[in-house]
């Protein structure tokens, strides 16, 4: 595609007999955030992953990593990087079946050359780490679904990763188990603070686990936003089908809605105030409660606002 200047258009790539993975794409991921990346089944989502850790090469572009373009590195510096920085987690666990846990766990860094009493401490700190203590010994085929999935987030982190990936990781588990993982998984974040890629196709999960939401369609970018921004301002009907459902009393903040015109009231709202939490207070209250941002009043709450932002402008 070098005639087009690395971007060729539909037209283009339909003219040459390709289809278009993942095109005109750019993004930053900022440092300890959680950005999700989701859409529909062949929207380029897992492509973008696997560009991004290059699995899969891209055929044009850059992939920025402290400072250095990943696509130039070579093998032995991609391996460094995949080994040392980067950790990855998939839908299918991809466990070795004839270890047991421990051993697992323990194998990025039997990989890295580390000695055995040494790699296997920090194995079962990580063990211990997804609450699979006790469980060490044994094979993949003894644990549920659940817990092979801690094991797999277990051994991604054993080589303590500035990054890391996963692709769909929880939705082969059931609604329960998967619940649970993601409850883990925020428990994880608060202690690590690791830089997150997540891929997934449900919204409500994005909107649990992410600080920021990456919609695509056709391989392209349709928007890149925080989830209250979504939720409240999509940028076409495709991403407006996403959150058609999602729950604004736990995504949309009071500062999102409120009118700028001042109030009286001697118990302010916090603006940063998700709207679920105060919603019965401000519906049952005869007149507009006032907002505060760091203690000055920056606006006012009443029923209209509440409603609107509890059901949208069309609800």
């Amino acid at each position: 595609m070098a005639s087009h200047n690395g971007n060729p258009t539909p037209e283009d790539l339909a003219a040459s007999g390709y289809i278009g993975a993942v095109q005109d794409v750019s993004f930053d991921v900022h440092e300890g955030e959680i950005l999700m990346i989701m859409g529909l089944s062949g929207s380029g989502k897992s492509t973008l992953i696997r560009c991004i850790t290059r699995l899969n090469d891209p055929t044009t572009g850059e992939i920025e990593y402290e400072g250095k373009d990943l696509l130039k590195a070579t093998p032995s510096e991609l391996i460094d990087i995949r080994r040392h920085k980067m950790g990855m987690v998939f839908q299918n666990f991809g466990l070795l079946p004839n270890r047991d846990v421990l051993s697992n766990v323990a194998f990025p860094l039997e990989v890295q050359g580390i000695a055995k009493a040494a790699r296997e401490a920090k194995a079962r700190e990580m063990v211990n780490l997804v609450g699979l203590e006790g469980r060490e010994a044994y094979f993949p085929r003894e644990l549920s679904g659940g817990q092979q999935q801690r094991v797999g987030i277990a051994r991604s982190l054993a080589v303590e990763p500035d990054i890391w990936f996963l692709d769909e990781p929880f939705s082969a588990l059931d609604p329960l188990i998967r619940a649970e993982m993601q409850d883990e998984f925020i428990r994880l974040q608060k202690m690590l603070k690791k830089t997150i890629v997540f891929i997934t196709h449900d919204f409500e999960e994005a909107v649990k686990l992410g600080d920021r939401i990456g919609i695509m369609k056709d391989g392209r970018m349709v928007q890149m936003d925080t989830p209250e921004q979504i939720v409240l301002h999509p940028a076409n009907d495709y991403v407006a089908e996403f959150s058609r459902n999602a729950p604004h009393e736990r995504i949309v903040t009071v500062r999102a809605i409120m009118s700028e015109a001042q109030a009286e009231g001697d118990n302010p709202i916090e603006a940063h105030s998700l709207i679920g939490k105060v919603a019965k207070r401000v519906l049952t209250s005869d007149a507009p409660i006032p907002v505060i941002d760091k203690g000055a009043i920056i606006g006012s709450v009443g029923r209209a606002q509440m409603l609107d932002g509890l059901f949208g402008r069309d609800g």
